[in-house]
């Protein structure tokens, strides 16, 4: 039998388990902190990373610590792409690079970070 764990964030952004699937489901419906970023390339392209809440390093992966985030690419020629990552410094940095690499594919100018 399969458990899926589940995980909420605290006030700095960290996973924690979340046994009580009741409390899992409310703090998911009200958080304010489970988009990592939202980036719309343009009126058509748009790229999400956000907080899972779940662990989806299902059986058959190789073992390691909860994947519970994730980076989407909706429209455009990169539809579809994305990535998932373990904390949230690294579902940043993801998310970034997606932006970048989406702004790549259309030819739009890529900005540089200060």
């Amino acid at each position: 039998m399969i458990t899926l764990r589940h995980y909420v964030l605290d006030n700095e952004n960290r996973p924690i388990v979340c046994d009580d699937l009741i409390a899992w489901a409310q703090w998911c419906e009200t958080a304010s902190n489970r988009t990592v970023g939202l980036t719309d390339v343009t009126s058509e392209i748009r790229v999400s990373t956000v907080f899972l809440g779940m662990d989806h390093r299902f059986p058959g992966r190789p073992k390691g610590p909860p994947i519970l985030f994730e980076t989407l690419v909706f429209g455009g020629p990169l539809d579809g792409q994305g990535g998932r990552y373990v904390s949230w410094d690294d579902a940043e940095a993801g998310h970034k690079a997606m932006v970048r690499k989406v702004r790549a594919a259309i030819g739009q100018k890529i900005e540089t970070e200060p």
